[in-house]
C-alpha cells in the first residue's frame, strides 16, 4: 500500500471523538495525520475538500468474505443457523485461491464503498477440497491479503484453527479443507505468514466445538508470543453451549478461560447466549466483544447482552460477518435498537459510543491501535458521510454523530481515505471502478 508523501485535506465537518468541529484541516505525511488544525473557516490553498461529516475510518472486526456469495440465495424458505450452514459449506467447497481472490477483492471494494478502512478476516478455508494442501499451504490466506491490497483497505488475517466438527468428532467431509489436523500443525503453517504495510496476522479459535480443549492453549500461546489479536466465535448458538456442558461440564466461556484464551488481546465474536458468570469472566479479563447484529438477526441467533458486557469491562466492536448487509453504520444502529427491543427502553449508548465501537475499538480489536481517531500521529484513514442526502438532510451539523448513526447508511459514504489516499472518491471506487459488476461476475462464476 503506497501513501502520498504529503497532502492536505480540509474537512467541512469532522468528528473529533467528542464533538463535531466545523472547518478542520489535516496535514498528512507518509500515510499518517501530521497535524490537525481547527478553526479553518475556508479551505487553505491546494487542500483537497471533503464536504459532509468526516469520521475516522470504520473497522469491520468480523468478516467471512466468501459468505457474501450467499446474499439473497439463503433467504428462500425457513430454517435455522444449522440449515444455513449447509448452504455455506456448499459455497466454501467451490473456492480456489484464484476465485477467492477475485471474490474477496470485490467484497473488500464493497466495504471501502461503505466507509470501511480495515477488515478482520476470520479465515478458515485453508486447503483444497478433501484437505489436500496447496503447494503454498497459505495460498488462500495470501489471496485474501492481496485482495485487500487491491481494494485499498487494511486487513488483519485472523488465521483460524478449525479441527473438529464437534466435541470429540472428526471433521466432516466439508470441513476437511478447514483443518490442519492438530493445533501444532496449524501454528506451523500460519507462522509462515508475513505482515505487510496493509496487513497484520492474527489468530482465531473457530469455536470450542471446533478446537479440542487440550489444543486451545496452543492457539492462545501462538497469539500471545506474537502479541497478536486472537478471536473466537463464542456462544453463538444454544446448541453449542449445551454440547459444551455435556462434554466438559461448563460453559464455553469458562472452558476458554480455563485454557488461557480470554484476555485483553482476545475478542469473542457474538457472545450471545451467556450466563452472568460468563459475562463476568469476559468483562473481568478485558476480553472484547464483537457484535454482528445484521448477521445475528439474519440467522435468528438472538440478541447478545452487549450492554452488560460493556459494563463488565468488555470493549465493543462491530462486524458484518456473513455480509447479509455491509454497513457498519447499520451495525452500530442495530446494536442500540436491538437493546431497545430487548429492554423496551431507549438510549443505551450515545452516538459517540457507537461510533467508537465502529472505529477506534474495532481497530484496536484488530491490532491497529494507531487507527480509528482523527488526531496527530494516527493513520490517515477517514470516512466522509454526506449530510445532504434524503436520509441525512435536515439536522444541524453539530448533531452529525447522531445523524451518521441513526439516519445514514453505507449509501451516504462520499469518500473513503486509507493512508491519506482516496480509495473512494465521490462515491466511486478508484481502484475497482465497477465493484457491482465485479461482485456479480465472481459470484455468478461460483455457481456456474
Amino acid at each position: 500500500m503506497t501513501h502520498p508523501r504529503t497532502r492536505t485535506y480540509w474537512l467541512e465537518h469532522a468528528w473529533l471523538g467528542t464533538h463535531v468541529e466545523p472547518g478542520v484541516t489535516l496535514d498528512i505525511s507518509d500515510g499518517r495525520i501530521a497535524a490537525v488544525h481547527t478553526d479553518a473557516v475556508t479551505p487553505p490553498p491546494g487542500a483537497e475538500i471533503l464536504r459532509g461529516l468526516t469520521l475516522p475510518g470504520l473497522a469491520n472486526a468480523h468478516s467471512h468474505a466468501f459468505h457474501r456469495a450467499l446474499r439473497g440465495t439463503v433467504q428462500v424458505g425457513s430454517g435455522t443457523f444449522w440449515t444455513w450452514r449447509e448452504v455455506m459449506y456448499s459455497v466454501a467447497e467451490r473456492l480456489t485461491p484464484d476465485t477467492y481472490h477475485e471474490l474477496a477483492r470485490a467484497v473488500y471494494a464493497e466495504m471501502a464503498l461503505a466507509g470501511i478502512t480495515a477488515v478482520g478476516e476470520f479465515h478458515y478455508v485453508h486447503h483444497a477440497p478433501g484437505g489436500t494442501r496447496y503447494t503454498d499451504p497459505n495460498a488462500m490466506g495470501e489471496a485474501l491479503i492481496e485482495a485487500a491490497a487491491e481494494a485499498g483497505i487494511r486487513i488483519t488475517l485472523l488465521d483460524t484453527c478449525y479441527l473438529s466438527s464437534g466435541f470429540g468428532q472428526p471433521p466432516t467431509s466439508h470441513q476437511l479443507r478447514f483443518s490442519d489436523g492438530t493445533a501444532e500443525a496449524w501454528a506451523e503453517r500460519c507462522s509462515v505468514l508475513k505482515e505487510r504495510d496493509h496487513a497484520r496476522i492474527g489468530a482465531a479459535v473457530h469455536s470450542v466445538r471446533a478446537v479440542p480443549a487440550d489444543q486451545l492453549t496452543t492457539v492462545a500461546r501462538w497469539a500471545g508470543e506474537r502479541r497478536a489479536p486472537l478471536h473466537v466465535h463464542l456462544s453463538e448458538q444454544t446448541a453449542e453451549n449445551d454440547a459444551c456442558r455435556e462434554a466438559h461440564g461448563c460453559t464455553p466461556a469458562r472452558l476458554l478461560a480455563d485454557h488461557g484464551v480470554l484476555g485483553p488481546r482476545t475478542t469473542g465474536v457474538h457472545n450471545t447466549h451467556l450466563t452472568d458468570e460468563d459475562i463476568a469472566l469476559i468483562g473481568g479479563s478485558g476480553t472484547g466483544t464483537c457484535m454482528c447484529p445484521t448477521t445475528e438477526r439474519d440467522l435468528a441467533d438472538g440478541i447478545g447482552p452487549a450492554a452488560a458486557l460493556q459494563q463488565a469491562g468488555s470493549p465493543l466492536s462491530l462486524g458484518s460477518d456473513s455480509h447479509a448487509v455491509v454497513d457498519l453504520l447499520e451495525e452500530a444502529r442495530a446494536m442500540e435498537l436491538n437493546e431497545r427491543l430487548r429492554t423496551r427502553t431507549r438510549g443505551h449508548w450515545t452516538a459517540a459510543a457507537l461510533l467508537r465501537a465502529a472505529s477506534a475499538d474495532g481497530h484496536a480489536a484488530l491490532g491497529w491501535g494507531d487507527a480509528g481517531t482523527i488526531e496527530s500521529g494516527a493513520l490517515a484513514d477517514l470516512t466522509t458521510i454526506a449530510l445532504d442526502s434524503v436520509r441525512t438532510a435536515g439536522p444541524p451539523p453539530r448533531l452529525g454523530a447522531e445523524t451518521a448513526v441513526f439516519a445514514a447508511t453505507a449509501a451516504d459514504v462520499r469518500h473513503t481515505i486509507v493512508g491519506g489516499r482516496h480509495v473512494v472518491r465521490d462515491g466511486a471506487h478508484t481502484l475497482v471502478p465497477d465493484a457491482p459488476r465485479a461482485l456479480a461476475d465472481t459470484i455468478r462464476a461460483l455457481y456456474a
